[in-house]
């Protein structure tokens, strides 16, 4: 796309019936796709249910525990730009392929901690290396489809990374509870491990030739548009993934077991999966603004029911719902991310990485201190005002964006 924020560059010759790029991607490379985005979203959301359980066994408060969960999300976030500079450089396969065998070590090094500060040190530099996957998965469904047809493969894909999320929650609630935590971290180790071999059949996308070393960052940067999707997928971070995070705690305080908060925390991976496939129906014939309207609304409402009641009931309904929410919300916001900037897709598709995992990070660690206090109450009303302007800004930016 070309516009008056942004420096100009050759339009893409259109799609044809024998163009390669108009031709439906393959399932068998979908399914590669979708695994690195499972294991990578199994490794980050896994923590969620254990954060009592670790703190209890290492003898630290749930504060400390959850640097290990920010950081992770942090370092998540900050090393987009650099997986996203390396891909365009380097190529989306080899850069998954890298970064998932210095993921399956940092799990190894996660499993193994015996205390706070390597945890928390492993399970940062497993964030910084499982940051690879899900951004070049959705450049490479870029690089490979055409704009119009692209939100179908990448609700697929978000199938995928919501079965990851669902069972990272299930497993890791029950295995943390009969065997131990240490198990729940080595097992995305070991999967990571053989997706970096297995990934050799997924054949390399064409690119453009690398120019300089900081040109795709002056392409993206130099675009007012994307300023305005980082910001909304800060905020979407902040809502939708740094207060995910204390849904297994709030049932935990209420003496629920770990392995009824990881069940519960796990209904949003069955609720964001169930909502993909609608999504995937509804993308012809909604608009984008209906579909970040409809994921916002589900968001709010989340929210707003978990704080009337800490109960389970209340709780399942609040994970249900922002299963839906992220599907209908963030699936809409991600697909106009990976048109802003083609020339430089995978910088730009890293960038709202940044954006998104920053505020994931921030608003996790900002809560920490209210959760300490079982204040999780006032935290979910936080979250259900916070959703209210997020989905304005994100409607009435993408209304106003033209392809």
């Amino acid at each position: 796309m070309e516009t008056a924020d942004s420096p100009r560059t050759p339009a893409p010759p259109p799609a044809t019936a024998c163009d390669p790029a108009a031709r439906p991607m393959p399932a068998a490379s979908l399914r590669l796709l979708g695994a690195a985005g499972f294991v990578s979203n199994f490794d980050r959301f896994c923590i969620t249910p254990m954060l009592l359980l670790i703190g209890t066994r290492l003898g630290v408060p749930l504060s400390t525990v959850m640097l290990a969960a920010s950081g992770y999300f942090l370092a998540y976030g900050l090393m987009q730009p650099v997986w996203g500079l390396a891909s365009d450089r380097l190529g989306r396969v080899r850069v998954m392929r890298i970064s998932l065998a210095g993921a399956a070590v940092a799990a190894l090094f996660s499993a193994l901690a015996p205390g706070a500060t390597m945890l928390i040190t492993a399970r940062v530099a497993a964030g910084g290396c499982f940051a690879a996957s899900i951004a070049a998965s959705l450049t490479y469904v870029g690089d490979t489809v055409p704009a119009a047809v692209r939100q179908r493969p990448l609700s697929e894909l978000m199938t995928a990374f919501a079965l990851g999320t669902a069972s990272a929650t299930v497993v890791a609630g029950a295995l943390a509870h009969h065997v131990g935590w240490r198990p729940v971290f080595a097992l995305p180790g070991l999967v990571a491990a053989c997706l970096a071999v297995a990934l050799r059949r997924l054949p390399e996308p064409p690119r453009a030739a690398p120019g300089a070393l900081l040109t795709p960052f002056k392409v993206v940067l130099s675009s007012r548009r994307q300023w305005y999707v980082m910001a909304v997928a800060a905020g979407e971070g902040a809502v939708l993934l740094g207060f995910l995070t204390y849904i297994a705690p709030a049932l935990e305080a209420q003496g629920a077991s770990a392995t009824l908060a990881g069940a519960v925390s796990a209904l949003y991976g069955v609720g964001s999966m169930a909502a993909a496939r609608l999504v995937k129906r509804l993308v012809a014939r909604w608009t984008p603004v209906c579909l970040i309207v409809v994921g916002g609304a589900q968001t709010a409402v989340a929210f707003g029911l978990a704080a009337a009641g800490l109960s389970v009931p209340a709780l399942v309904g609040c994970a249900l719902l922002l299963g839906g929410g992220w599907s209908f919300l963030h699936s809409t916001i991600q697909a106009w991310a990976t048109a802003l900037s083609p020339a430089a897709r995978a910088t730009g598709v890293a960038m709202f990485g940044v954006a998104l995992y920053l505020g994931s990070a921030l608003a996790s660690a900002f809560a920490a201190g209210p959760a300490e206090r079982h204040a999780y109450a006032g935290l979910f009303l936080t979250a259900a005002v916070l959703s209210v302007p997020l989905t304005v800004a994100a409607a009435v930016g993408r209304a106003r964006y033209r392809n």
